[in-house]
């Protein structure tokens, strides 16, 4: 495996790789590719490899006018692994993977996309990454930001480093998505999918980078109480949270991000394993309809 330095480069922001344009949207994470059609690429394993490669090199990927159809979305994004539904937002019936976050006037928000966070990180094994396509937005409004989470790591201060580089913590999708539900179904959900515990710091697989790896769906460190961290109660509670709260809060480092106005047939593909992102919800009361075909991941290490 190879480490890939996140810091600047004073190349040209715009360049070529094969036939498909890339221009740099930020020092930090985010290009978006022209001269490059998605459906085609569902059908060319080629064009493909060369897309994963710039995938692994900017964390996420913009595409302008990607007029395909469902079945297209989806093979594209198989090419990357199996894909998962999702146990609270509902599947594309006709293309199971293929989850529909339809937004309307008449659908109160959610309050799960506009936080911080990495896809599912309650599951044992997050998804690898995510193809999201608009197919209707708000004439303004309703962006998507992204955070580079090994930017974030690599930032921080050495005695932080230190302490989190063993630690591990619980995610949850009770404390998340199950919280307003009933109590019965709340359990039930909680039972389907118990927390998962994730290192602090994960390792890439692909690119050996070390990534910072909390997100909205943590609730707390699972093995922070030792003589090391602990010499009396506070050091404990709210010593640990008041750190998981830092650690959380680098997502919020602009230094860190990109923002991508969207507009219809627009698709962002990003590489959840090093990146955090935010739906922002700016724009009621308009529709907002994106498709999302969420790729199955490995065990965080």
């Amino acid at each position: 495996m190879t480490t890939e330095t996140t810091t600047a480069k004073a190349a040209a922001p715009i360049t070529t790789r094969g036939s498909i344009k890339v221009e740099a949207l930020t020092c930090a994470i985010g290009a978006e590719l022209s001269n490059v059609s998605l459906g085609a690429a569902s059908r060319d394993a080629g064009l493909v490899a060369e897309i994963r490669a710039l995938l692994l090199k900017h964390r996420v990927l913009f595409f302008r006018d990607q007029d395909i159809t469902r079945a297209e979305h989806v093979a594209f994004a198989r090419f990357f692994g199996e894909l998962e539904d999702h146990p609270v937002a509902g599947s594309d019936p006709d293309h199971p993977g293929l989850v529909q976050i339809y937004k309307s006037p008449d659908a109160p928000a959610d309050r799960y996309e506009n936080a911080w966070h990495t896809d599912a990180t309650w599951r044992e094994k997050p998804p690898f990454g995510c193809v999201l396509r608009c197919v209707e937005c708000p004439p303004v409004g309703g962006d998507t930001m992204w955070a580079n989470m090994v930017l974030a790591y690599e930032k921080l201060p050495g005695d932080v480093k230190t302490k989190i580089a063993s630690l591990r913590a619980r995610h949850s999708i009770e404390a998340s998505f199950g919280a307003a539900m009933p109590a019965e179904r709340r359990l039930a959900l909680k039972a389907q999918f118990p927390d998962a515990e994730h290192p602090v710091v994960r390792t890439h697989p692909e690119t050996g980078e070390k990534v910072l790896f909390v997100n909205a769906f943590t609730t707390h460190f699972t093995n922070y109480h030792t003589p090391a961290n602990v010499r009396y109660g506070q050091d404990y509670s709210p010593g640990a949270s008041q750190l998981l709260n830092y650690l959380i809060s680098q997502a919020f480092i602009p230094e860190y991000q990109v923002r991508f106005r969207w507009r219809p047939n627009s698709v962002a593909m990003w590489d959840n394993r090093s990146t955090q992102h935010y739906a922002v919800m700016d724009y009621p009361p308009c529709h907002r309809k994106m498709e999302r075909a969420g790729i199955i991941g490995d065990l965080p290490f």
